[in-house]
This record gives structure tokens, sequence and C-alpha cells, in this order.
């Protein structure tokens, strides 16, 4: 390509991190309804609940990291937030949610909240109430300990009526998904320098990402990435061509 006025760039394209390394070992048992709200059991509780059976909460949406993806490196803790909109004829007590990756039988993955209940805030409309909690991801703890839990995963959520018993509410183990995701980073060196106007410029790079295994950053291999350019003056780049990396993560174009 020949060098002139402007300004190089290279993006790589959004494309799922999806690919597994290994398969993780299920065992991870996700707290119910129950166990969240600290609900009653038995047939008392049974009974009670079904007498009250207009109060149970009607979960109206679910918002995961505010509607972003939730990206993951090799060593900063990353924290989200999960808000839970709920109604009640009585209001809402409480909300809560968590995350889960993998089958309801065979769950291999879970991200929950550090607090114990969810932080509500009543509406205008005052049956309804918005809960959020927080949730905080370490790579380099057992929270993500495979590079295979990298895609799709599952939003448990549930909320709680203000009525004074611990039994009116209501828990959906799939209330939602969300995408957890690798960190992926570019870097990009163009040569020779200084860049003149009319020469053949020489484009070389590295995508790499986060490998949960060893914390550290991996050739993501057989990507596309995007050459843009933005001549002097534009207010937008224009994609030049498309390549894809290397066995190694690597690139190279002209």
């Amino acid at each position: 390509m020949a060098a002139v006025s402007g300004a190089l760039a290279l993006s790589a394209f959004a494309v799922p991190a999806v690919q597994a390394d290994e398969k993780p070992d299920a065992g991870v048992n996700l707290p119910s309804g129950a166990d969240v709200f600290a609900a009653g059991s038995g047939a008392s509780a049974a009974k009670a609940r079904a007498a009250r059976a207009a109060e149970v909460p009607v979960i109206k949406k679910v918002v995961v990291n505010g509607g972003k993806d939730i990206v993951v490196g090799t060593k900063s803790k990353q924290k989200f937030t999960i808000a839970i909109t709920a109604s009640s004829p009585s209001g809402i007590a409480d909300g809560f949610a968590h995350l889960w990756h993998g089958h309801i039988d065979e769950v291999d993955g879970y991200l929950g909240p550090t607090q114990e209940s969810g932080n509500c805030k009543v509406s205008a409309d005052p049956t309804t109430s918005t809960c959020t909690v927080s949730v905080t991801v370490d790579p380099r703890s057992d929270d993500l300990y495979t590079s295979s839990l990298a895609g799709t995963w599952k939003v448990a959520a549930g909320a709680l009526a203000d009525t004074g018993s611990q039994s009116d509410f209501i828990w959906n183990e799939t209330q939602g998904k969300t995408r957890v995701q690798r960190f992926s980073k570019l870097t990009v060196n163009a040569s020779p320098e200084p860049v003149k106007k009319g020469r053949t410029l020489t484009v070389t790079g590295k995508l790499t990402r986060a490998n949960w295994e060893t914390n550290t950053y991996k050739g993501y291999t057989n990507q596309p990435v995007k050459l843009q350019f933005k001549k002097k003056g534009a207010k937008s780049y224009t994609t030049v061509k498309t390549v894809k990396t290397s066995s190694t993560g690597t690139l190279k174009t002209t």
C-alpha cells in the first residue's frame, strides 16, 4: 500500500471469545430462591404462599453491566452490576441475581454478588422497584479458572415482595443471558519511518487474548483484522483491507 497523508489504524473484529481450551469439571452448587431470600419450608410455608399468590412479584427486566459484555483480562478485577426491576402489589423488599455457566444439572461456573441483599430504589410507582447487586470478578482467583468459561452466561434473578413474609418471592434460574469475554490486545507498527508520500508502507502487529489458566496473553490465531485509514481532515476511518492473524497471532500487510 502506498503511503499518503493521513492516519493509519488496525482494529480487530468483534468476534466471540468462546474457543474452549479445555472442558472444566462440573460441581458448582447454585443457591436457590429459597436460599437467597431465606424462605420458610414445609407445608405451612407452601400454604401461606398459596394464600398470597397475588403478592408474588413479577420481574419486569434484568440488566447486566449496563447491557454491555463483561470483559476480563489477566490481572485487574472487574466490577459490574446487575439491576433487577420487579413489581408486586405490596412493593418490593429485595432483589437478587447471579450469573452461572453450563447446564442446570452440570454447572461449571458461578459469579455472585458480594452483598447479601440488593440495593433497592422505589420508582414513581410504589409497587415497582429496581434492586441492584454488585459482582466483582478476579481473574487470578477461581472465578474464571479456565478460558472455556468465556462466552454466554445465564442470569438467575429473583425478587421478594414487601409483605413481611419470606415466602412471597419469585426466582428464575434463566431470567436472561450475558456474555463474559477474554480481553484482547492489538499492537501495531508501521515502517519505514518517517512515512513519506508515495512510499510503500509495511504494517505489522500482533493480536493477543487473555488466557485465564496462565494469567498471560497468548496469540489470538486466525482472526480477521481491519486495516483502516483516515485521510487528513477526514472525520472517520475507511477500511483499506482485511487480514487474518497467523498461527501465533501475528499479522503483516502492505
